[in-house]
């Protein structure tokens, strides 16, 4: 039987159908993990209907889409009327060491870290060419807001959204806030701390300051070059997951 048939008639996934998921989008997409995995399913390979995961993992059917669409905003699936739900990427785990429902979860975020690269690059280079003295003052404020939070040891995270805002604004174009929060969000609505660590990327806040005063002297190299940093270091720590280093 090829995998295609085994994904539309269900056949290898009957052997699953007692997993069962508590309820959030979370537990319904770790327990859909592991019945793909079952059943071999590869890229290009259809999902059962959603009525029949439903049914197998003892949860509504609109569970199971909200689901399925926040998979689908982080391009895990793709989804068609005609052609129904489809994988899109590898949801095989590779390492005994590392467990699947981590795997795909760092493989998630390095997806969202590809796309959001480039905009947040970009996004310093205009602000830099572009902030005005007065965005100046809010964005060195952030940064110093964003510093007192780290070195008081208490979560940071929205601190530092609250900086990176800052910049977009003083780019110009909100698009820029726009599209990262909307890549961000993709991600977040289904993990709400990476890996269960509120403060991934703990070691690029040193950076911010100077990132900062990059910014409002107008010195676009240095700019670009430490948000450029910071993106690889928060890169290589999703790496390190997914060695099974820091899980």
């Amino acid at each position: 039987m090829s995998k295609e048939s085994a994904g539309e008639n269900g056949s290898e996934i009957d052997a699953l159908q007692h997993l069962e998921a508590t309820g959030s989008k979370r537990d319904v997409l770790e327990a859909l993990s592991l019945m793909i995995e079952r059943a071999q399913l590869g890229v290009g390979d259809r999902l059962p209907p959603e009525v029949e995961i439903a049914k197998k993992l003892n949860v509504g059917r609109s569970k199971v889409r909200e689901a399925l669409v926040a998979w689908q905003n982080m391009g895990i699936v793709t989804r068609n009327k005609k052609a129904g739900t489809r994988l899109a990427a590898e949801v095989f785990s590779q390492t005994i060491h590392l467990p699947l429902t981590v795997k795909i979860e760092a493989e998630s975020l390095l997806r969202t870290l590809a796309v959001r690269r480039p905009i947040e690059i970009e996004a310093v280079k205009i602000a830099t060419q572009n902030v005005s003295e007065q965005q100046g003052k809010i964005i060195l404020a952030r940064a110093a807001e964003l510093m007192a939070i780290y070195e008081a040891g208490e979560d940071w995270r929205a601190a530092d959204a609250r900086f990176h805002a800052a910049i977009h604004d003083a780019s110009g174009n909100p698009l820029f806030h726009q599209f990262s929060h909307l890549i961000q969000e993709s991600f977040h609505t289904i993990y709400d701390a990476p890996f269960g660590q509120v403060h991934l990327g703990h070691e690029t806040i040193p950076l911010h300051p100077n990132l900062a005063k990059a910014v409002v002297s107008g010195d676009v190299e240095t700019a670009t070059k430490i948000m450029g940093q910071i993106m690889d270091m928060v890169e290589a720590e999703v790496r390190r997951v997914m060695e099974g280093r820091d899980v």
